[in-house]
């Protein structure tokens, strides 16, 4: 499968294998592009500012809607391409091919409503008979970084606000699961975009490390670890940055919550795509009085998940990606089983599949707390008072999100004014998102939001015309 360099497709010396995690068999071939050829997207993207930025709002409309709808014709090609890809089960990847589908939906209406202002000046003496008009105008050159856990949704988070903002894209996906992002390209290859619109190239890290360096670039947006946004942050110059990087998400579970609610949510929440989701539910809270019950309930649904083989729609839990991250969240497990937690179920590992697992009697300073483990396991624990759940979930270098069941109103409003994250979820856990919703996180979680209109904004920059009237 050939790589897509400002509206070309083209090979290169690189060879990149992209393997199955469930049964490491080869899924396609592609290409790794070097320097040369990130050189060529950079000039051409440089090419297509102007013309990216005098394409009228109906034009974006129509790209961005012919991409949607070229993706739902190809929905199961897609969903199947992501499982074999990177091991997630049909039924999330069909999950992840429709939120796609929604994403270029919002941002085609989105490219209809770009943001505009008039402003009367005469606030002050000064500005007496003078007039502002606020235009937005696209920022320049997107870098886009995206993961592996969602290879087609978090890459078209970034590629579908750029369009609908009017910016050329130069996107780096995960070069564990880089075909399904490639199978777009040939979609977005038919609209006719300007060459140097969009280039979707995988890359090594150094050769990706240009992205952020680079000069040229102007905003960029990464999904990852926190270790590496942060550090790409302090290497980004005078560039604007993104950063989207997951957390230790917890959730709350009141005496006045419905439990059957909460079991299933969180047992979804916990360990869809084996927990590699940056808002994976790792930490649950339960009322004292509610916790034997929750725990039991909660342990038989574990252990009735449907364990197997991805492409399998009735397969729930799969394999993790590789089998160096099932190892390491076998060593945190241990590590808090050694510290004195309690396996309540799972705890074993064969490849790189790991059990869905569940401890308790842990302390927020071991790794399964403190960290985010990206990994089939969830702590549960036992709280006495609302305020002290809510303290337990601020007790961390993290804040993406936060599930609260719960039917209190006070207990809402509370947990809306004091929890330290980007986004509280009523009655949910805090791995729900819709694609239009901001989302993004604080302290070590991230910078800035993602959400389609949300991300065009770090896209634009505004522009005030000021003129005299009489």
């Amino acid at each position: 499968m050939e790589i897509f360099s400002a509206g070309r497709f083209i090979k290169t010396g690189k060879e990149l294998r992209v393997m199955n995690p469930y049964n490491g068999s080869l899924v396609n071939t592609t290409y790794l592009a070097g320097e040369k050829e990130l050189e060529d997207a950079i000039t051409a993207a440089r090419s297509a500012l102007l013309p990216m930025r005098e394409l009228p709002s109906w034009k974006r409309y129509e790209v961005l809607m012919h991409i949607r709808n070229r993706l739902t014709e190809q929905r199961e090609k897609f969903a199947r391409m992501i499982c074999a890809e990177s091991g997630k089960p049909l039924r999330y990847a069909l999950g992840e091919t429709d939120r796609s589908i929604q994403t270029f939906t919002v941002a085609a209406e989105e490219a209809k409503r770009l943001p505009g202002e008039y402003l009367s000046l005469d606030w002050t003496k000064p500005g007496e008979c003078k007039e502002g008009i606020v235009r937005y105008f696209p920022v320049g050159i997107i870098a886009g970084i995206a993961p592996f856990n969602f290879p087609l949704n978090l890459a078209v988070h970034k590629l579908a606000p750029a369009i609908a903002a009017g910016c050329p894209i130069i996107l780096k996906p995960s070069s564990t699961t880089p075909l399904s992002t490639l199978m777009l390209a040939e979609i977005i290859h038919e609209t006719g975009l300007p060459e140097g619109a969009v280039s979707i190239l995988p890359m090594d890290r150094s050769t990706g490390n240009r992205l952020v360096t680079d000069p040229r670039i102007a905003l960029l947006s990464f999904t990852g670890s926190p270790e590496v946004g942060w550090k790409m942050k302090a290497e980004a110059g005078k560039k604007k940055v993104v950063l989207e990087l997951g957390g230790n998400a917890g959730v709350i579970v009141g005496k006045s919550a419905d439990l059957s609610l909460a079991l299933n949510k969180c047992l979804s929440g916990a360990f869809s795509y084996s927990g590699q989701v940056c808002i994976h539910t790792q930490r649950i809270f339960v009322q004292k009085e509610l916790v034997y019950e929750f725990s039991y309930r909660f342990a038989t649904m574990v252990n009735q998940i449907r364990s197997g083989d991805p492409a399998l729609p009735e397969t729930e839990f799969s394999s993790m990606i590789d089998e160096g991250n099932a190892i390491r969240v076998e060593q945190w497990v241990n590590e808090a089983l050694t510290g004195g937690a309690r396996l309540v179920c799972g705890g074993r590992r064969q490849g790189n599949w790991f059990a869905p697992t569940v401890l308790t009697g842990t302390h927020d300073d071991m790794r399964v707390c403190s960290q985010e483990v990206f990994g089939p396991v969830v702590t549960l624990e036992p709280f006495d008072s609302f305020s002290e759940a809510a303290a337990r979930i601020n007790n961390t270098r993290f804040g993406l999100q936060a599930g609260v069941f719960t039917n209190d109103l006070s207990e809402m409003d509370e947990a809306f004014a004091n929890l330290e994250v980007g986004g509280v979820i009523i009655n949910d856990v805090p791995t729900f998102r819709v694609d239009h919703m901001p989302y993004g996180g604080i302290k070590d979680s991230g910078l800035g939001r993602e959400g389609v209109k949300y991300a065009m904004m770090d896209m634009l920059e505004p522009r005030i015309l000021v003129k005299g009237r009489r």
